[in-house]
């Protein structure tokens, strides 16, 4: 990662420009001064007092920050001397990348002047590494934080807020993400999207604090990354690794990491093209779409080689190991139907032992290959099963999407055996091509208006003393008619849902904006883009 960075006063003909300085600010704090989303407040004390400015605004960004202090002072806006310093070399791209944006100069590790902007990390205080504080005063703006991730996205506030209003408002803002998983899923593998679709995004997604880009690259209908371990299964439009390590780099430049996805063990029919020797078959010899027979030691050969490949292609902290939908476990009776894989079961769990719990432990093991990697697993939660001999390991975090599959169990299940969640509500957040089984394209609105973290499943919330499992969530775009829109729909169309999923994200309460200004500001804050 993540889906990486004035003032004029009148008088006697001097003019004064503003700097930016990143300072270590601790949010939340115990100061009655500040203002969350534009509150009143009493303006502090400032060094650059003056009674012919007003008291200063929140400044207006997606997503909303979360705290202000207002100050009266003109504010800030890149000058022509204007310019980007750092106090930390490990500040220098986030620094380049504003400097950029702003048409204004890099110094590098300077003292700042009148007009700069500095970057700064500070070492103290109790903020996370994502939190950060941006003050500007005296002519320049501060952007500082404990972590490059803060410090990053106080940059983007500085940038949206002169997009929007063609100003830094004088102040200090505090301000940290309610949830530390915020992101995009993409499925490449039903319809292919190029890799400078892919990097738009990825601009898009930092721009609104989006940490978290998830990649689905291999189901029934594609394989669509290069192999060098089984090339026979890869796809004729595919990405190279090449191309995907220019996605990655990119996606690191901009705070975001990449979450490689191999679902299995359903969803591997471009993988089955090239070994029908491992199709699941019942009885009759009956081949189930897209579902490996994880009774045959080939079967697991094969999908921990590509597990191992693309763990070391993506250098992000997770990997997504699937685990959803088995066609073996839709049956009315699997160990009748798929009698291999019961006799497979008792022989590793024992006597009791089921086809669920072979497709269990199948979860398990492929999630121990993934921490051997040195990363966390994450599995769709119907891949997680009650009441067997086997139960799924609590270090793999759970990707609610569903409801609806046969044997489905509320997200309150998970919560309550104490497991970590990520909120995929397919009600607000799949954004599925054709809209296929009832899917209708999700609206920003609604999502804006009536989704929050806790919404797991379905439209009610969860309860809230399971907020600190609720690591956060994805917006979801699935190609199951991937015909069914271009590329350039699909950017449109998932334009205000991921403003919508950003600001629920970064803070969970009641926006105080109403849609339609909402809406508005998107537009605002996206006139530099």
């Amino acid at each position: 990662m993540s889906p990486s960075r004035g003032t004029m006063v009148a008088g006697a003909a001097v003019a004064v420009a503003a700097a930016v300085t990143l300072t270590f600010a601790v949010w939340p704090d115990d100061s009655g001064s500040g203002t969350r989303n534009g509150g009143a407040a009493s303006a502090p004390t400032s060094p650059f007092p003056s009674r012919s400015y007003p008291l200063s605004t929140t400044p207006r960004t997606i997503p909303a920050v979360r705290e202000h202090t207002p100050a009266r002072g003109p504010g800030w806006k890149p000058g022509a001397d204007s310019s980007v310093v750092v106090d930390d070399p490990g500040l220098a791209d986030e620094a380049k990348l504003l400097a950029e944006e702003l048409k204004i100069d890099y110094r590098g590790e300077k003292s700042p002047r009148a007009g700069d902007v500095e970057l700064a990390l500070s070492t103290g205080g109790k903020g996370g590494p994502e939190s950060y504080t941006l003050k500007t005063a005296d002519g320049r703006v501060t952007v500082s934080g404990p972590g490059q991730a803060g410090v990053f996205y106080g940059t983007r506030t500085l940038k949206q807020s002169l997009s929007a209003d063609g100003t830094v408002p004088e102040g200090v803002v505090r301000d940290t993400p309610d949830r530390p998983q915020r992101g995009f899923n993409l499925d490449i593998a039903r319809k292919y999207y190029s890799v400078d679709w892919i990097e738009a995004r990825l601009r898009e997604m930092a721009d609104l604090k989006l940490n978290q880009f998830g990649l689905h690259f291999s189901d029934d209908q594609a394989f669509r990354i290069e192999s060098d371990t089984h090339p026979e299964v890869v796809s004729g439009e595919h990405l190279s690794k090449a191309d995907v390590r220019r996605i990655v780099k990119l996606a690191q430049s901009l705070h975001i990491t990449v979450v490689g996805e191999i679902d299995s063990p359903g969803h591997l029919g471009a993988v089955l093209r090239a070994h029908p020797d491992l199709q699941l078959r019942n009885t009759q010899g009956v081949a189930r779409q897209g579902a490996i027979d994880i009774s045959r030691p080939g079967s697991a050969k094969i999908v921990d080689d590509l597990l191992n490949e693309y763990a070391e292609l993506f250098p992000g902290g997770w990997f997504h190991v699937g685990a959803d939908e088995y066609q073996a476990l839709t049956v009315s009776d699997p160990q009748a139907s798929y009698p291999q894989l019961a006799a497979a079961a008792r022989e590793k769990y024992g006597a009791d032992a089921t086809v669920q719990d072979l497709a269990e432990g199948w979860l398990n093991d492929r999630a121990a290959v993934i921490r051997k990697a040195g990363k966390i697993p994450k599995a769709w939660n119907d891949g997680f099963f009650s009441g067997g001999t086997v139960t799924a390991d609590k270090g793999i975090e759970v990707e609610y999407w569903t409801g609806k599959e046969i044997g489905a169990r509320p997200p309150q299940d998970y919560l309550a055996e104490g497991r970590k969640v990520v909120n995929l509500n397919d009600e607000f957040l799949y954004y599925v091509l054709g809209e296929p089984n009832d899917f209708t394209y999700p609206t920003g609105k609604r999502i804006y208006e009536r989704w929050t973290p806790f919404v797991l499943r379905g439209t009610e919330p969860v309860s809230e003393r399971y907020s600190k499992q609720i690591l956060g969530g994805r917006f979801a775009v699935w190609g199951d008619f991937p015909d069914a829109q271009t590329q350039a729909q699909v950017a449109a169309g998932i334009r205000m849902p991921l403003n919508a999923v950003s600001q629920k994200l970064w803070d969970p309460g009641t926006p105080e904006l109403t849609w339609a200004d909402f809406t508005s500001l998107a537009d605002e804050v996206d006139a530099s883009n």
